[in-house]
């Protein structure tokens, strides 16, 4: 699947990564129900809210022809098979058979899960395991990710004072990741990353409370969504006291993002902090601040990042992703991840085209001299689980 011309040792470098175990460092699950056509295209388009324009179909863009051309195979259709096709195929399968097709061919030993976002809609950690691979059967197991405001927005909901929300938010994190790898924010969608990064007081942590949960009663039972910086600071500091590592998203994402303000330079000094308290931080996605996190992962002891979500979406680009990774950053720093939700076909894809690339690019080194093949592969095994199992300690 990742075949690369050249000379029998890059050949032999993509027959080698075609053939590791990966573990996805973050993922979501898949769908739990099929959706209709309209809201499957609408999963395709991360940028852009809803269902795309009828002249417009995400079929068109990179991560629809590459789903084509990669995916149509397991549905029983030749490779690049037209949309309309490749829809009906699905269609008739199922969710439940496309789910089947897809997570084993991944070849994923270990899902690292973020169940905070849209979890009645997906298959959970369990579920999601049996599938693909996990927990009692072939190949690994699946882990969770607990998502920091998920935690805020079930005490908001339940109704929690002002004065004791501290104590709450920790005492309900420590139980929420009694069996959990890691933790989670998306302050970059919620706030952006040009924070005062000061570790907020008790005091101060209260009468944020106070003023965002008068908001949350005043929806009257509505959605509850954690804007305040100083209670989204307060639970990522939190997160940093349980110990477990940190992931952030970074850069690319929905329209919610102002990337002006997702560029990972400016956790700067919440990377101190954490480097203090030797708890790693994972830079998840990156695009477009590739060199940035990159650049940080060789400044900071504790600082890691992958290049998920971007890779599906760049297609038949993922090479220049992948290259752009490892320009700066420490190789043991660099980990694998799909970031999918929703369709599997992002789950099966982010495992493909992340090995097309990187056999594609590091072949491309070792057939002009300057990696060994021996070094290539080294690295490949590093990205792809090594790096993630030593950080994770699974």
């Amino acid at each position: 699947m990742a075949s690369a011309a050249g000379t029998p040792a890059v050949q032999a470098l993509a027959e080698h990564v075609d053939a590791l175990s990966l573990i996805d460092h973050h993922v979501h699950g898949p769908l739990r129900a099929a959706p209709d056509r309209d809201r499957f295209e609408g999963m395709l388009n991360e940028g852009y809210p809803g269902t795309p324009p009828a002249w417009m179909t995400p079929f068109d863009s990179q991560l629809g022809f590459a789903i084509r051309r990669w995916c149509a195979p397991l549905l029983g259709l030749s490779a690049g098979a037209g949309a309309d096709a490749y829809w009906a195929a699905r269609a008739a399968l199922g969710e439940t058979e496309v789910n089947r097709r897809m997570l084993p061919a991944a070849g994923v030993c270990d899902w690292l899960v973020d169940t905070g976002y849209a979890g009645d809609a997906v298959l959970r950690p369990a579920e999601m395991a049996r599938i693909g691979g996990g927990s009692g059967g072939p190949g690994g197991s699946a882990h969770e990710i607990v998502r920091l405001e998920a935690i805020a927005e079930e005490l908001a909901a339940a109704g929690v004072p002002a004065d004791g929300y501290a104590g709450a938010f920790r005492a309900r994190l420590t139980s929420a990741t009694d069996h959990a790898v890691g933790v989670k924010s998306i302050v970059a969608y919620r706030g952006g990353f040009a924070l005062d990064w000061t570790r907020p007081a008790d005091a101060e942590v209260t009468a944020a409370a106070s003023g965002w949960l008068a908001q949350a009663d005043a929806r009257a039972g509505g959605p509850v969504r954690l804007a305040d910086p100083v209670l989204l600071r307060f639970g990522l500091f939190t997160g940093l006291d349980r110990g477990l590592p940190v992931q952030l998203h970074v850069g690319f994402g929905d329209r919610d993002v102002d990337l002006r303000t997702a560029n990972p330079l400016h956790l700067r000094d919440f990377l101190f902090a954490a480097e203090a308290a030797d708890v790693p931080v994972m830079l998840l996605h990156c695009y477009p601040f590739e060199r940035e996190a990159g650049y940080l992962a060789q400044a900071f002891t504790n600082v890691y990042l992958d290049a998920g979500l971007a890779i599906n979406y760049a297609g038949a680009r993922a090479d220049a992703v992948v290259s752009r990774t490892l320009e700066m950053a420490p190789f043991t720093k660099v980990l694998y991840s799909s970031d999918a939700w929703g369709p599997a076909e992002l789950h099966y894809l982010g495992a493909v085209l992340w090995r097309r690339a990187t056999a594609r690019v590091l072949g491309g080194w070792v057939e002009e001299g300057d990696w060994t093949a021996a070094d290539a592969r080294r690295v490949a095994g590093l990205i792809a689980a090594g790096n993630a199992r030593r950080a994770y300690r699974l």
